[in-house]
């Protein structure tokens, strides 16, 4: 909202796709228990994944305050395409980790952890291809990843732009396309990927990134910032519910929810394996190379 510059091209006319990815290294961490009876999907997706998706894909409030806010938001949870439970092997895929390094030290599988069960299908990778059937964003796909034991700890939205219509420069089919990525964490930033001739007499073309970093823009100002849950019992004592979700959005999200768990229901096992420290199952990247798409690799 506070710069313009991107508003006009923050609809289905440039955006090619979003991905949204919250990776993780840890695994349950003495959650077994809880995590057998909830599963990646309902511990992350369906709850804070769908905040970042409404948020990205949200229309300008009348006025930043928490009512605005939690309206538009809504208005985008209302919005989302149900996936019919015969449908969910097709928009969604659920995988779970087995033994592997991480960090280069080795861990155990999912299967083995404390109060998990030896034959476990219980998942803890889910990717997902949502549609938001509204005027900003018909037809454009966001995908949503999420796992646990993955090589790399990262929270961050990409904004991937169409590409331009016509190609002028020798190579630059082979340029990866225009992309706003938003780090959540670690390592809080915004980068903007575009390309650029390589100096020298040829014609030659190279992707490169412009980065806003917050230590480096605002040093000890960002390392004193609080965390995550500080933050909220911050705003929790000043009243402000802008980053609360609101009861109705909480209804929808579940009631958008409830049709994929069923559809995983009539297919319980339909879970793939992966070593911890990879990327996820080999299908997670077939999921989006079949839409000539590829997820973007973190660092």
């Amino acid at each position: 909202l506070a710069n313009g510059i991107f508003e006009p091209i923050w609809n289905r006319n440039f955006v090619d796709h979003v991905q949204l990815t919250v990776a993780e290294t840890v695994g349950v961490e003495r959650r077994g228990g809880y995590y057998e009876q909830i599963g990646a999907f309902r511990d992350m997706v369906e709850n804070h994944m769908l905040q970042l998706l409404s948020i990205v894909a949200m229309e300008p409030p009348v006025v930043f305050e928490a009512e605005p806010v939690r309206d538009e938001k809504l208005k985008v949870l209302k919005a989302l395409r149900r996936i019919p439970p015969e449908q969910v092997g097709e928009f969604t895929l659920r995988g779970q980790y087995t033994s592997g390094t991480v960090n280069g030290e080795p861990v155990s599988s999912y299967r083995g952890e404390e109060k998990v069960a030896p034959d476990s299908w219980t998942e803890t990778f889910v990717v997902m291809r949502i549609q938001i059937d509204n005027w900003r964003w018909a037809g454009t796909p966001f995908y949503l990843r999420h796992g646990k034991r993955l090589p790399k700890r990262a929270t961050e939205i990409a904004i991937q732009f169409k590409r331009a219509p016509q190609m002028f420069f020798p190579g630059e089919e082979r340029l990866e396309p225009n992309v706003l990525a938003m780090r959540i964490q670690p390592d809080e930033g915004i980068s903007l990927r575009f390309g650029a001739k390589v100096p020298g007499p040829t014609m030659q073309l190279q992707e490169v990134d412009m980065n806003f970093m917050y230590n480096s823009s605002f040093g000890p100002l960002a390392v004193e910032q609080a965390d995550a849950y500080e933050r909220l019992l911050l705003d929790a004592m000043l009243g402000d519910r802008t980053l609360f979700t609101r009861a109705d959005e909480v209804e929808q999200a579940w009631a958008w929810a409830e049709d994929i768990m069923e559809g995983w229901s009539q297919r319980p096992n339909n879970v793939q394996f992966y070593p911890a420290g990879t990327w996820g199952p080999a299908w997670a990247d077939a999921f989006i190379e079949r839409d000539g798409r590829q997820w973007r690799r973190l660092h």
